[in-house]
This record gives structure tokens, sequence and C-alpha cells, in this order.
């Protein structure tokens, strides 16, 4: 079990454990791979004190071995599904399991609106982990959003467990089985009253029981509704604190301004504060 786990690892989520390996805590870092970070595109970042003209590219590799060196360990992968239970929280990545003692929410602003429906049928059909709730739809229709690099090697494994698959992406799908249907859509919304009954794709209806949305990143406030969010930001007090007991959240999921000193800064905060709390008990 680590002591820490950090979902996220921009300058806010590398901050947090640095801050934290160096209090003595064993951290586990969980994000997608450095490279898909906006921050690491930035051809020149001019704001950041003490390193003018550096890329973000190098701004990136610095944070990341700065954290790695302390020996905070990372974890290349998409948070599915989260839980907490008895002061022990549990996230899955792929068919991994991750248990830690405390949470800090790292992870950015999601980029994209969610779909019609989307929020409403969440848990009622609605779902963002394949392997966590493909075998409750096994022999029954479902549709596959595919907005991440590994949507058709989910869309496969539902198909292999028995789902009635149709996959729908404006893109074409890389390594997706060529038995599963596939629709060409844009535009979408998710049909249904007290459960899915169906996906509106570009004005078609795709009649389905579940829709799994496989995005890059799953919004916090998704791996926990019960998250406090105002103007859809997750809402913290001075010590990065959640409304959740032993979550944290720090950087861009916070709120304005989107800046790297103020990740860096509430990352900080956020893995000394885990840390403390840690020291407490």
């Amino acid at each position: 079990m680590y002591d820490i786990l950090i979902v996220g690892g921009g300058p806010a989520g590398l901050s947090a454990a640095v801050a934290a390996q160096s209090r003595g805590k064993r951290c586990l870092v969980i994000s997608n791979p450095w490279e898909r970070n906006p921050l690491s595109k930035a051809p020149q970042i001019h704001n950041y004190l003490g390193m003018p003209g550096v890329t973000g590219r190098e701004m990136m590799e610095q944070f990341q071995r700065h954290a790695l060196d302390l020996g905070a360990e990372l974890r290349v992968g998409r948070v599915l599904s989260a839980m907490a239970l008895d002061g022990v929280f549990y996230l899955t990545v792929g068919s991994q399991v991750y248990e830690g003692r405390k949470l800090i929410l790292a992870a950015g602003v999601q980029r994209g609106q969610k779909y019609p429906g989307e929020e409403r049928l969440v848990g009622r059909g609605v779902s963002y982990c394949a392997t966590c709730d493909g075998m409750l739809y096994r022999k029954r229709p479902v549709a596959v959003i595919g907005r991440a690099k590994d949507a058709p090697l989910e869309a496969n494994y539902l198909q292999q467990i028995g789902c009635q698959v149709t996959y729908v992406s404006p893109t074409e799908p890389v390594g997706m089985d060529p038995r599963i249907p596939r629709v060409r859509a844009n535009r979408l919304e998710i049909l249904g009253e007290g459960s899915v009954t169906g996906l509106l794709a570009d004005g078609a209806i795709i009649p389905c029981e579940g829709v799994f949305i496989l995005r890059e990143t799953v919004a916090p406030n998704d791996l926990f509704p019960d998250l406090a969010v105002e103007e859809g930001y997750l809402r913290v007090n001075r010590q990065m604190e959640t409304n959740l007991p032993g979550v944290y959240a720090a950087g861009d999921c916070t709120g304005k301004p989107l800046q790297i000193s103020k990740a860096v800064g509430e990352g900080l905060i956020a893995g000394e504060a885990a840390a403390e709390a840690l020291e407490a008990q």
C-alpha cells in the first residue's frame, strides 16, 4: 500500500510527489504519458520564475526527473474507477488496483463538454470503465464512445466477454476487432429516463443498454460524484482539502488562474498537508 496516491503527472501532481517524498512518504503518481500533457507542447515558457525561455518539454522532463529521483513511483495509465473504504483509497488502472491512505487529485481540467444525458445517467447505463462494469452487460447491446487511444482495445474486451458492441467515433480506430460494427459520428446524445435506452449519433438512434465513454481522462467528480464543485472546479480550502476526508486537489482542477506557478504551489501544499495528516494519525 502507498502512503499517497496522486492522480495526474503534471506540475501539480509532481510537485505534490516531491513535497510528500521529501517527508518520507511513499507516493505513486498515476498519469497519462507526459508527452500528452499540453504543457509539453509549449515552444517556450516565459512566466515561470527562474526558468525563462525553457520549452514545455524541458520543464516537464525536469519536473518528472526531480520526483523520480526522490523515489516517487510513476504508473502510466488512466484511472478508470475509484473507491474509498475504511480510510483506504482504491484506484483501478487497467487491470491493476492500487491502494493508498491519502489521495491527491491533480489531473488538470477535462477538455470538452459532457454529452447530453451523460451526467444524468451515470451509474444507470453510463460507465467510464469497461473492465469494471463490462460483465454487467454480457449478451446485452452496448455502445463504446471512443475518445482515447486505448478505446479500441477496451471495445475488444467488451466483445470478448460477450457484449454486443457498437463503436462510435469520428476517427478510424486502430487495433479494433474488425467484427465490431463502427459508426462514424460527432454529435452524440445519450437517451433514456431511468436508465440508458440508446445513443443518438448524428441523428440516428443506436439502441443500447449501456454506454461506455472512454476519454483520455476522467473528471475527478466522475470518479467521486460527491466531490463539491464550484463553477466547474473542485472546491478546496487553504490546505487543498476537498469536502471528502483524505482527498486533496491541486492545480488546474481547482480553478483559475490555469498557470504553472499556481499548480506547483498548490501541489506543494497538498503534498505537505497529506503527509502531515498521515503523521498525525
